[in-house]
């Protein structure tokens, strides 16, 4: 089985100044180097990195998310007393699920939208796109 890669047609639209004067200068535009560094087996080499990185990253994030969700019951499970505990009238491990886990999912959003970003800054230094 072949892949055949689909691109739409380029044209120059008046809305865009700064890329038309660049297809009529003769000078690249971003997005004309970055199609120009995908086409080549560098600039392959360069998106199968960028892509792989980002699925790493996913299952890393995932994987530890949920390590912390797992430790929640084990901790409640493991020290006896804690889950008969209450705060403020509501049982702790009530406390622990409702209000514990949503600093978990930010920090775990915002790890991952930081590092997805370095990796796709990474990728535009590589591909020569500034």
């Amino acid at each position: 089985m072949t892949r055949v890669r689909v691109t739409a047609p380029r044209s120059v639209t008046s809305g865009s100044a700064a890329s038309g004067s660049a297809a009529l200068t003769g000078g690249r535009s971003a997005v004309a180097s970055q199609e120009a560094a995908e086409e080549s087996d560098a600039g392959q080499l360069f998106v199968r990195s960028l892509i792989r990185s980002q699925l790493r990253l996913g299952l890393v994030v995932a994987l530890g998310f949920l390590l912390i969700m797992l430790a929640f019951p084990l901790v409640l499970g493991l020290v006896p007393g804690l889950a008969h505990s209450t705060i403020a009238g509501l049982p702790f491990d009530w406390v622990l699920l409702g209000a514990g886990i949503y600093p978990v999912i930010g920090l775990s959003a915002w790890l991952y939208v930081r590092t997805a970003a370095r990796n796709e800054a990474r990728y535009r230094d590589l591909a020569g796109d500034k």
